[in-house]
């Protein structure tokens, strides 16, 4: 009877160790989306009044789990009756996720104009100010169901050989690391600002280490949101990349002889090249003739 007990234990220590090995594994095959959905959260949490930030975070943090749990059900039914499925998920992920890298770096290149909104101004109503903060929410909530498919299935796609049990716990954990370290960080990031301004009107003298390092902080936000755009830009396009490589050898086998990361980076590139010049082909065909 007792060594039945520590058998199971045993038992239960190797699955632990193998579902936390796995874990990494597959929270490493989605940090670049975390990396995208890092700096869209931070981007759509900031600009509101220093109170507003982290009510609204919470808000769409919440809309993240509901998400999850939307998804994950879903993922985990078709990874025991349509596995195939599942690739074929991974690949449209793909094209997609080079879609958004690929337009990223046209606007970069191709600016235009957009209007632009104050949220902070004073001529708004307390109720614009709210529906602003509800429509920019509901933007970030539907922003986060996409990466969170994404990433539930990248995730899910690591380890889909294994049983499905440990299928479930896996993919639950990264699902819950994703929501807590993308969200938890982006909190830190929007309060950095007002954190600089307290270190700036910390001390009376005109110039003093408080006050330095305060002005750098409050400089320092929007370059990290600008970097952490450009860093997520190029992990979707490695992401993009990797993913059609491990699932259609034949371009894995052309591009055999570069580094892993830069063929990832390529066929990225071109995938979101193509991508993007046949949506802006049908816009042009379907939509500007009808105007």
């Amino acid at each position: 009877m007792a060594s039945g007990f520590f058998a199971l234990l045993d038992d239960i220590a190797v699955l632990m160790d193998d579902m936390a090995a796995m874990s990494k594994v597959a929270t490493k095959k989605t940090a670049g989306i975390l990396g995208d959905d890092l700096a869209v959260n931070a981007e759509k949490a900031s600009g509101f009044v220093s109170s507003r930030e982290i009510p609204i975070l919470w808000a769409i943090t919440k809309g993240s789990f509901l998400n999850k749990l939307i998804i994950l059900p879903i993922a985990f039914l078709l990874s025991a009756f349509l596995p195939w499925a599942i690739t074929i998920i991974l690949l449209l992920g793909a094209i997609y996720l080079a879609f958004e890298g690929a337009e990223k770096i046209y606007e970069w290149l191709f600016p235009h104009d957009k209007p632009k909104i104050e949220i902070k101004s004073p001529k708004l109503s307390e109720a614009e100010i709210l529906a602003l903060e509800k429509d920019k929410i509901k933007s970030a909530i539907v922003t986060d169901f996409i990466l969170s498919v994404e990433i539930v299935i990248i995730a899910l796609g690591s380890v889909l050989e294994e049983i499905l049990l440990m299928q479930i716990l896996v993919v639950s954990i990264v699902a819950i690391i994703a929501t807590i370290g993308v969200y938890g960080i982006v909190a830190l990031i929007v309060r950095i600002d007002d954190l600089g301004w307290r270190l700036v009107k910390w001390s009376d003298k005109k110039k003093s280490i408080s006050k330095t390092i305060g002005t750098i902080l409050v400089q320092a936000l929007p370059w990290i949101i600008k970097s952490l755009s450009v860093i997520g830009t190029v992990a979707l396009l490695l992401v993009a990349g990797g993913i059609f490589m491990h699932n259609l050898h034949f371009i894995e086998e052309l591009l055999s002889s570069l580094p892993s990361l830069v063929g990832e980076l390529i066929t990225g590139l071109i995938l979101g090249a193509i991508s993007l010049a046949l949506f802006k082909l049908f816009k042009y065909l379907f939509f500007n003739k009808k105007q």
